[in-house]
């Protein structure tokens, strides 16, 4: 059984501990934040010790953390944590900068400890099957990439402040998603984005509606498309049009039930947000890098993929302002 830490006791690293304590194959034995108190409350709730970070780093009878801290701490963390022999599975993004990211890969890679990033969309068994279906050639070349990523309403603005923006905190998830179903980064992004939703979010410097076109060296495209407001619901879809055939991921809805009367039909809204719509992919996230600790099998989600969406992330935002397409180049991923 692996011995693991979990650093972060707020909201998502709340979703990590329901994922880390529904198997036996993982034993939590502390947890650590900045509020010491959630860290307690947690580590009570789980049976595990509320510990700094500095002391789990330290005890070489855990040997992997899970990271789930704000962002601006990510990069130092898995600096840290892989210096001192840890396996780490992090939270997304890397880092709100790309630099700073860089520089975390080139450390983490030097110490030959292995490193996740949790984009746990690629762990939903919907789009796992659609990548499974079309790696196997079921549809031909691929050609043309729709994601679709619509969350039901806005954060608050003192978040959207610290979020890095939309397309680092929102579409990087999309970004990865495309990167991984065709099979690495693009050539080049172009970037538009406008404050339709809620104009406190554009006085913030951010955008809350956006759309994003990725080209590659080969002339694949694809189109992602985020907003801030769908008020029916997390609406999240994936379209992939191919050279003999078209490949679909469509929205999981809160219940199967379907009325057909001569007015019309009519089924359920999708679920409501991520928690409801991805709890089983951060189960099996978690179960991923487990088995890829245990086993030495390679990271299912790398480091190095991890800046790759944040690259992807950086063009859009340079695309956005700049108002150009914008390149990514070999150095922008290390």
């Amino acid at each position: 059984m692996l011995k693991v830490a979990l650093l972060g006791a707020g909201r998502i690293g709340l979703v990590h501990a329901k994922s880390m304590t529904a198997t036996t194959a993982s034993r939590v034995v502390a947890v650590a934040d900045v509020n010491m108190q959630a860290a307690r409350d947690l580590a009570d709730r789980i049976g595990a010790q509320a510990r700094s970070v500095e002391d789990i780093l330290a005890d070489t009878d855990i040997e992997a953390v899970l990271i789930a801290t704000s962002t601006d701490t990510h990069s130092d963390l898995i600096t840290r944590a892989t210096a001192a022999g840890k396996a780490v599975l992090c939270e997304k993004p890397v880092d709100l900068s790309l630099e700073r990211a860089l520089a975390t890969l080139a450390a983490a890679e030097a110490t030959g400890c292995p490193v996740m990033i949790g984009f746990n969309r690629r762990f939903d068994p919907n789009f796992a099957a659609l990548k499974a279906a079309f790696d196997d050639g079921q549809i031909g070349a691929g050609e043309l990439l729709s994601i679709t990523s619509f969350d039901p309403a806005p954060p608050p603005v003192d978040y959207i402040a610290s979020s890095g923006g939309l397309f680092r905190d929102m579409m990087i998830h999309d970004f990865d998603m495309a990167c991984w179903l065709f099979g690495g980064p693009p050539a080049r992004i172009t970037a538009q984005g406008a404050s339709l939703v809620d104009p406190a979010i554009g006085a913030a410097g951010d955008v809350d509606t956006a759309v994003v076109t990725m080209v590659w060296d080969d002339g694949r495209l694809a189109v992602v498309k985020n907003s801030r407001r769908a008020g029916y619901g997390y609406d999240q879809r994936i379209e992939i049009l191919g050279s003999g055939g078209l490949l679909s991921a469509s929205n999981v809805l809160e219940n199967t039930v379907q009325k057909i009367t001569t007015a019309g039909a009519v089924s359920a809204k999708p679920l409501h947000f991520f928690l409801e719509r991805y709890m089983r992919a951060y189960e099996d996230e978690w179960a991923a890098f487990l088995t890829a600790v245990t086993t030495g099998a390679p990271m299912p989600v790398t480091l190095r993929e991890g800046v790759a969406a944040l690259a992807c992330a950086e063009a859009a935002t340079r695309s956005l302002h700049g108002g150009a397409s914008v390149a990514i180049t070999p150095d922008m991923l290390g």
